[in-house]
């Protein structure tokens, strides 16, 4: 190997090892440039692209000066972003440099080619890890390393989902062994032992534990096989491994942060091993370790049902938890009372998320509206306090800039804007840079984004018809009946029931004479989302609307693309002219896809519920309903239904259509404008991360904030 290939690889193999590969554009377009093809089928993932380079191609790129500079440039790009010491942290929150923050999580949706994610909750903290990346804030992120990750989807003629579990090889992943450390947790009957592996995401730290080591007994290597597969006893175990041993797993790499913050419950036993510290290494009685435990834990909740909190038999937790409570002089209903609502009700079972609340400085919801919700659910831990002192906050959900907006959207920001405009994502006098583009130039961006989609869900939606065996003639509709100048509406997220994936098609008479072809209209509907495999109700849903989009007054129409993902999920949200929401309220914790789609133009159509509560203001978007909750969900369910087509027809529609005398939809644009000013900066993963910061990572860390936000 020449000296020049040599250095090209190694240069190539620094920007594939950091997981920013994945998601800054400079770096993904140098390994596009290698071989656009292979690197589309291998999910645009840089390191399984260089594992199976072909030497001669890379011979040949080494002689590519053009290729070399792109090499350089990106090269440059990332040392340079790695070493700036005047980030927004350095500025504001120094004082967490000596001791991190610890982000746990059950999954993070950091790319589609690194399969760690099932939906928003993973999307949401991928976005987090990457914002305290471009902050400077210090954090390292605890999960687990999923040998299958959740499911692939395909469906069946009849729209049935069919799962696969496809193994993902680490080789093919920008991760790295950490040599030397392994982490163990005793149980009642036999250690369960986990190895550890090391992710760069950007100037952040990923680590996950895996526990298919060869210690382990053949059902505990298994138990971080599938991301929420298995039974109870596989679930509590990767809860056991994520909380207790993610702390184990900080504690051997000698990092001892400052703060402990968990999203979501499943992370919640870690505030068992911090318990155990304190009583075991510092001698300090269970009373003063439960306050010191609270001083540095920070509680996120997702969920607003109580269905949907993961609780455990008493039996199954004693049978896993019972060594460490007898380490810290515990009894048994002492360690069952930290998660029961009453601690003396033996008939209740142990929830995670009572845990996590008891033993937490500071708990918060995911928006205003979903905090509303969870003080009334959890008033029963505050007795004698109102509901409205229920000590649950809110930091509203933000997306990560950088991910989300179509780097040809980057491309026209940035010729109106001053240069760092990236690093002010979160100031709202940044996004005023829209008011510099003209009308005509962001329609021009738009209407390519479109075509570029439309063509992408023209083949992949005949493929797929294809590949299920259907006529010539339904694979030949599904290419999609849309015109330059038709409406295209997205929907797409987990099928999950209350969500309501089948609220369009509550009257298939009303759907046909909005976009069926005698319509006049050329309007159509991109649908994608999996359901759980354990929600039949989900299923009978996303079988529902395929069978729907089979009508064959709505063929091309309304299409449904199968098996979901980060990439499919970047497509839609960067293409579509509509991006539509329509939970049943208030069971929507915030939601963040439509935040996505504001990022690229597009205008957000949603039940008053999650984000969009605090959002719309009647001018940088659509609405379906007043916000009402109604006592009989059918009855919600029947007059949402009414309400989203109504708003379709009679605002969406008449807007888009509305055109002057150069085909531009001046009044839409307009919308559209005030929606990137009013929303950007307000749902960006920065100012969600800054709003962490300074209200519980700073106080939990014992640090006094320095001055004002600095944004």
């Amino acid at each position: 190997m020449s000296r020049e290939v040599e250095a090209l690889r190694e240069s190539l193999d620094v920007l594939a090892r950091n997981a920013a590969s994945c998601f800054q554009p400079e770096l993904q377009a140098v390994f596009r440039a290698i071989d656009p093809a292979r690197f589309d089928a291998l999910r645009h993932s840089p390191v399984a692209l260089l594992a199976g380079l072909d030497e001669a191609r890379l011979a040949e790129l080494a002689t590519d000066r053009a290729f070399l500079a792109r090499v350089r440039a990106a090269r440059s790009h990332l040392e340079t972003y790695l070493a700036d010491d005047e980030t927004w942290a350095d500025r504001w929150a120094g004082g967490l440099g000596a001791r991190p923050v610890a982000y746990f999580c059950a999954e993070f949706g950091l790319h589609e080619s690194v399969p760690l994610y099932s939906g928003g909750l993973g999307v949401l903290a991928g976005d987090h890890i990457k914002a305290s990346s471009d902050l400077g804030v210090p954090l390292v992120g605890v999960g687990l390393l999923y040998h299958h990750g959740y499911l692939t989807q395909r469906l069946a003629p009849d729209g049935s989902q069919l799962e696969e579990y496809p193994e993902t090889d680490p080789r093919t992943l920008p991760i790295e062994p950490v040599d030397g450390v392994e982490i163990s947790v005793q149980l009642r009957d036999r250690t369960l032992h986990a190895r550890l592996w090391s992710m760069r995401v950007g100037r952040a730290r990923l680590l996950l534990l895996d526990s298919d080591v060869p210690a382990n007994t053949p059902e505990d290597r298994d138990v971080t096989a599938y991301l929420y597969g298995g039974d109870e006893r596989i679930r509590i175990r990767q809860e056991l491994l994520l909380g207790i041993g993610g702390v184990r797993a900080l504690r051997a790499l000698r990092i001892r942060p400052s703060v402990y913050h968990l999203n979501e419950g499943h992370s919640a036993f870690a505030t068992l091993e911090l318990l155990r510290e304190h009583v075991v290494v510092e001698a300090c009685t269970v009373e003063e370790a439960i306050a010191r435990v609270r001083r540095a834990v920070v509680f996120t909740t997702h969920t607003p049902v109580p269905a949907g909190h993961d609780r455990f038999d008493p039996a199954l937790v004693l049978e896993h938890l019972e060594p460490l409570a007898r380490s810290v002089g515990m009894s048994d209903d002492e360690l069952l009372g930290l998660g029961r609502v009453d601690p003396g009700d033996e008939s209740e079972s142990f929830c995670m998320t009572v845990l996590a609340l008891k033993l937490s400085r500071r708990a918060n919801a995911v928006s205003a509206l979903h905090a509303e919700v969870s003080r009334r659910m959890w008033q029963p831990l505050s007795p004698g306090r109102p509901e409205h002192e229920v000590p649950i906050a809110h930091v509203t959900n933000g997306v990560h800039v950088a991910t989300w907006m179509a780097p040809s959207i980057q491309a026209l920001f940035a010729r109106h804007a001053e240069p760092d405009w990236t690093g002010r994502q979160a100031d709202p006098d940044t996004w005023g840079i829209v008011e510099r583009i003209e009308d005509v130039e962001l329609w021009a961006t738009h209407c390519e984004l479109k075509r570029e989609l439309v063509r992408w869900i023209r083949e992949r939606a005949a493929r797929e018809a294809e590949r299920r065996g259907e006529p010539s003639a339904v694979v030949a509709a599904q290419r999609l009946a849309l015109d330059d100048d038709g409406l295209l509406v997205g929907f797409a997220r987990r099928f999950a029931t209350y969500k309501r994936a089948t609220l369009l098609f509550d009257d298939p008479e009303a759907l046909v004479r909005l976009v069926g072809p005698r319509s006049g209209r050329p309007v159509c509907v991109v649908i994608a989302g999996k359901a759980h495999p354990r929600d039949e109700g989900g299923k009978a849903m996303l079988r529902a609307v395929f069978q729907a989009s089979r009508d064959e007054r709505l063929l091309g129409r309304v299409v449904v693309l199968e098996n979901y993902d980060l990439e499919v999920a970047r497509r839609l949200v960067c293409g579509v002219d509509v991006w539509l929401n329509n939970p049943r309220r208030p069971l929507e914790a915030s939601g963040t896809s439509g935040q996505k789609a504001v990022l690229n133009g597009v205008l957000h159509c949603s039940v008053l519920d999650g984000w969009w509560a605090e959002a719309y203001d009647g001018r940088n978007g659509f609405a379906i309903g007043e916000g009402l909750v109604h006592a009989d969900p059918a009855v919600q369910d029947r007059r949402d239904a009414e309400d989203l087509i109504r708003v379709l027809r009679d605002q969406v529609l008449p807007l888009y259509e509305e055109r002057d005398a150069h085909g531009v939809p001046r009044r839409w644009i307009e919308r559209v404008k005030r929606a990137y000013r009013t929303l950007a900066w307000r749902f960006s993963a920065e100012r969600m991360l800054i709003d962490y910061v300074r209200e519980a990572y700073l106080p939990a860390a014992g640090l006094l904030q320095r001055g004002p936000s600095g944004i």
